[in-house]
């Protein structure tokens, strides 16, 4: 049973050091850490959401690094974070940026760590991922990358006004908002370059028909990318 969800930005930028002296997610960070420890309050089991390159879930001890993205795991101010035992599994960024904020927060319970790709059945995932006790989700994901001209990729004039729509249905969480969500079309998220909305479907699945009561904490666009951290309580 899902009983809270945190929704975090993706950047690799929440870790501090990941960024070098400038630090340009600090307020981000906060919101985030705080969002992170309400959803695992009352949650007995903590599954961490993540885009992917493809859907899976990570099994074994699951490792944290943010390699991909070119950060040696040394320049980060936090320590090194692993969940799970077995033979070593390495998340990817995003994933990992879950696992560090999940870490900083103390948690220490059971966590799993999936990765989504678009594709039909991600709301049933959701579903069977919150079925045993009382569950938090972690799920990680932004907006549009194409906010230029700071970011790496092209400027689109349709960013602006897909995220104020996006940001203000996932604050709403209402079921009009939610089934907005699920009608995004997917090919119209990635060429925007919106890496949330893989996970954002299975976090409508997790809360299936019970009234949530959401909260947008903070937003802000970094480095060309619409980041922001929400909450979500399910009644």
């Amino acid at each position: 049973m899902l009983v809270a969800a945190a929704l975090v930005p993706d950047t690799a930028l929440l870790v501090p050091g990941s960024g070098g002296t400038v630090d340009v997610a600090a307020t981000l960070r906060s919101a985030a850490l705080d969002a992170v420890q309400a959803s695992v309050a009352d949650a007995r089991s903590l599954v961490v959401v993540a885009p992917g390159p493809r859907t899976r879930e990570l099994t074994g001890r699951v490792v944290a690094t943010l390699g991909a993205a070119g950060i040696p795991d040394g320049q980060l101010a936090w320590p090194p974070v692993a969940f799970g035992t077995g033979e070593d599994a390495r998340a990817s960024v995003a994933a990992s940026v879950g696992l560090h904020l999940a870490a900083r927060c103390g948690w220490h319970g059971a966590t799993r760590v999936v990765e989504v790709a678009p594709g039909a059945g991600l709301g049933e995932l959701g579903a069977s991922l919150v079925a045993d006790g009382p569950t938090g989700l972690l799920v990680v994901g932004s907006g549009s990358g194409r906010h230029g001209p700071d970011g790496p990729l092209a400027d689109d004039e349709r960013a602006p006004a897909y995220d104020e729509a996006l940001l203000a249905d996932l604050a709403d969480a209402g079921p009009a908002a939610r089934a907005r969500l699920t009608q995004r079309p997917a090919d119209e998220a990635a060429a925007l370059a919106v890496t949330g909305w893989a996970p954002w479907q299975v976090l409508v699945g997790a809360a299936g028909e019970r009234a949530v009561t959401a909260r947008l904490a903070v937003q802000q666009v970094v480095a060309g990318a619409q980041h922001a951290v929400l909450s979500w309580v399910v009644a």
